[in-house]
């Protein structure tokens, strides 16, 4: 068996890297990331909607943001393990992170927890 050295590794890494996008561009996320996805938008949506609602109060506002809070930190801790959720997963959080709403410490860590698993 050949000895696998640095330079192996890094050339291998190399062509994989040009190579994994063309087999993941068939995949698609999971149905579970698409539905956390989904309640996410509901609840930025919703959040919006009572911040921008007139004589919405303060408690009201602040659950809002509580519950897009959790719905967000439930797709940063989503062990995204198929190409498909790495690649919808990311794209997500990169579009969230561009609005300003990828803030918080909790969603950094719940990140790297998830991929730990």
């Amino acid at each position: 068996m050949p000895k696998v050295t640095r330079r192996t590794l890094l050339a291998f890494t190399a062509v994989a890297s040009v190579i994994e996008p063309t087999f993941a561009e068939g995949e698609d996320a999971s149905p579970e990331l698409r539905a956390l996805i989904g309640a996410h938008e509901a609840t930025y949506v919703g959040l919006h909607r009572v911040v921008h609602q007139a004589g919405s109060s303060s408690h009201e506002r602040k659950r809002a943001d509580r519950i897009e809070q959790e719905a967000l930190l439930a797709i940063c801790s989503y062990p995204a393990i198929s190409r498909g959720d790495r690649r919808a997963k990311a794209d997500y959080l990169l579009t969230t992170e561009a609005r300003g709403e990828l803030d918080l410490e909790e969603h950094m860590q719940a990140i790297l927890h998830s991929m730990k698993r």
